[in-house]
């Protein structure tokens, strides 16, 4: 393998998995019409927050009768009010198989106390069994697994005649992946992840099922102010027609406003898919010729899109110590990072050590292309580093 520099660097080398890259053509232009120094409860606020709400809908093909939210806090903030807000009605079945599944088993079982409490769990790389889940219970799961690279495969494994909520972290999967909507009764994501908004907002989409449980059942333990979905027992509409709950960020409204627009005019969905797909495949299809790379994600059907996870198998490096494997990794993302060719690749802090390189529609083929060679060379630097055996 040469340690000859590519000649070709990628013109964007934004790959983080979040915040992600912004759209091909952004820049500060695209803010110019922000309501600034305006409140979010006047007429041009209010309209702009209802035009993300309905963009989001109409791109998503979010089905009638569904509510949609912008909330505070991002994504974390749509999940908590879900878990805080509807969790304790019945029991309830926890899926988890990286680090953001494993932060809302701890919510559950920690924060929240719940006692009737069943959790499924796989390791790194793999997916929990789907076969197991009992649909009398409340699920909440990840749909794509941000720091493992796993995704569902799709919404078949959900019973369409459950009785319990499914709750749904869609987060790195919408407007990459096609959630099942039938079977999703709450969903959540945030700006800063498949279209590459700006961060400290959250999205939370409710079926007519989860806003029944809202209006029927009161959680046994108080409820902070950002996460109260009801007013007098009945859903608090104001939410889901932009009215938020706290004071959003009209320069980030703005932006998203912009993403979605831009996700629009490219052909919507199926096309924000496909980039996303198309991505993912060029990575693939190189690690599939590459001696000292593989997926963290074992099946094929359940590897992610969007969140791409590789791991080193070289056996030079694959025989080192635990600690010594990730500063390989370190060393790995580092080399390109100082030769700017690739923001923020390194592997999530939980997860095993390895690159996890995003994949979603605002990165284009050409630069995920033009960073593969790079890896090579990346990988025999940081090879040619080690220490000699004896």
């Amino acid at each position: 393998m040469t340690t000859t520099k590519p000649g070709v660097r990628p013109e964007n080398p934004h790959f983080s998995s979040g915040p992600c890259a912004k759209r091909p053509g952004w820049s500060l232009q695209a803010l110019t019409d922000a309501a600034l120094g305006r409140s979010h409860r006047a007429k041009i606020g209010k309209a702009k927050l209802k035009r993300a709400i309905d963009l989001t809908g109409e791109i998503l093909g979010v089905p009638a009768g569904y509510k949609i939210g912008i909330v505070p806090a991002s994504d974390t903030g749509a999940v908590e009010m879900a878990l805080w807000s509807m969790l304790g009605a019945r029991p309830v079945t926890m899926l988890t198989w990286e680090s953001f599944g494993e932060g809302w088993v701890t919510d559950v079982e920690k924060q929240l106390k719940l006692k009737d409490v069943t959790v499924l769990k796989a390791p790194y790389g793999e997916l929990p069994d789907l076969g197991k889940v009992d649909f009398k219970t409340d699920v909440v799961f990840t749909w794509n697994g941000t720091t493992s690279g796993v995704r569902v495969p799709n919404g078949d494994w959900i019973a369409a005649d459950r009785e319990g909520l499914t709750i749904c972290d869609a987060t790195s999967a919408a407007f990459a992946q096609r959630l099942d909507w039938a079977k999703l009764d709450v969903v959540t994501f945030s700006w800063q992840k498949a279209l590459g908004g700006e961060g400290a907002h959250g999205m939370l989409i409710l079926s007519p099922r989860a806003v029944e449980r809202l209006e029927t059942y009161k959680p046994a333990w108080p409820l902070p102010k950002i996460f109260r979905m009801t007013k007098g027992g009945k859903l608090n509409e104001g939410i889901f027609i932009g009215e938020t709950i706290n004071t959003p960020s009209m320069l980030c409204v703005e932006d998203y406003l912009d993403t979605l627009n831009w996700a629009k005019s490219v052909g919507g969905l199926d096309a924000t898919v496909a980039r996303s797909d198309a991505n993912a495949k060029v990575l693939s299809q190189w690690a599939a010729k590459t001696p000292w790379v593989g997926h963290l994600a074992k099946v094929e059907a359940t590897r992610s899109n969007t969140s791409v996870c590789l791991v080193v198998t070289d056996p030079a490096v694959t025989a080192l110590a635990g600690d010594a494997q990730a500063a390989f990794a370190k060393n790995l993302a580092g080399l390109l990072e100082k030769e700017g060719v690739a923001f923020d690749i390194a592997y999530y802090r939980d997860a095993p050590p390895g690159l996890r390189i995003w994949c979603g529609c605002t990165v284009e083929t050409s630069d995920v292309e033009a960073l593969t060679p790079w890896l090579d060379w990346a990988f025999a630097e940081a090879k040619a580093a080690l220490p000699k055996a004896a």
